[in-house]
């Protein structure tokens, strides 16, 4: 096998029960991009462990910058969105003072994305419970994002989470979006969203973001790696380069 030289260095905290997030980052990722994982403890998606998860959370980061990662990403939309408006902020302050390294959650690449995107109306479709995502609906009304419906599968085990195909993905994604919703939003890192993408944009004419699409476009702008990512929709494939960078990243440069 050829050595592909590796220029970039992204950490993921995950959550214990995820099976999809490693893989698919993997997949979506540039071969210059290595990938490396830490695991924070949940098996259910509920309300008790989207909030203990965290607890972990300075441990973790410091392992991961043992690997002298370039950035982390807690690419969990529902912890990170947990406590509402400023919570995101909360969580990245505990990472980078526990790695010094920089980093970002899905909840903010959530809203760095939207923001790029011009979107300020969205559906959410997720796997889990109702009560969940109405947490998650909460937290983007607080930053500004109308949700006009959202819809959720019912499912608390997370295991069971990351055996939903990529079919029923796309299918249950055309049954939540409304006309009047800008954008659609898989939530979720443990369902195979990112393959129903594509599909879905084609059909509803619109951008369809994911919890670990967002995650990795948000990482891969911190490192300024700005490859167009093709093949995931329109976020990764249009909007990585630099004339696209958030304010934040742009006083950074």
């Amino acid at each position: 096998m050829p050595h592909i030289k590796r220029t970039h260095r992204m950490g993921l905290l995950t959550p214990s029960s995820n099976t999809t997030q490693e893989p698919e980052f993997v997949e979506v990722l540039p071969r210059t991009v290595s990938l490396h994982a830490s695991r924070l403890t949940l098996n259910n998606i509920d309300a008790a462990s989207t909030l203990s998860i965290v607890e972990e959370l300075a441990k973790e980061s410091r392992k991961l910058a043992d690997a002298d990662v370039d950035v982390i990403v807690l690419a969990a939309t529902a912890p990170s969105s947990r406590k509402g408006k400023g919570y995101d902020r909360e969580l990245i302050k505990r990472m980078e003072d526990a790695s010094g390294k920089p980093a970002t959650t899905a909840s903010t690449a959530l809203l760095e994305a939207l923001a790029v995107l011009g979107i300020r109306r969205i559906a959410i479709a997720a796997p889990w419970t109702k009560a969940m995502n109405e947490s998650v609906v909460s937290f983007m009304e607080a930053n500004g994002v109308e949700v006009p419906h959202h819809d959720a599968m019912g499912i608390v085990r997370n295991n069971d989470v990351g055996r939903i195909e990529p079919d029923q993905v796309y299918e249950f994604g055309l049954q939540v979006d409304r006309p009047e919703a800008e954008a659609l939003l898989l939530a979720c890192g443990n369902w195979w969203a990112m393959d129903a993408v594509e599909r879905l944009e084609q059909k509803l004419g619109k951008p369809v973001l994911t919890t670990n699409g967002v995650s990795i476009w948000a990482a891969l702008r911190i490192m300024r790696s700005y490859a167009s990512v093709a093949g995931y929709g329109k976020l990764l494939r249009d909007y990585l380069g630099p004339e696209t960078a958030s304010p934040k990243l742009a006083s950074a440069a």
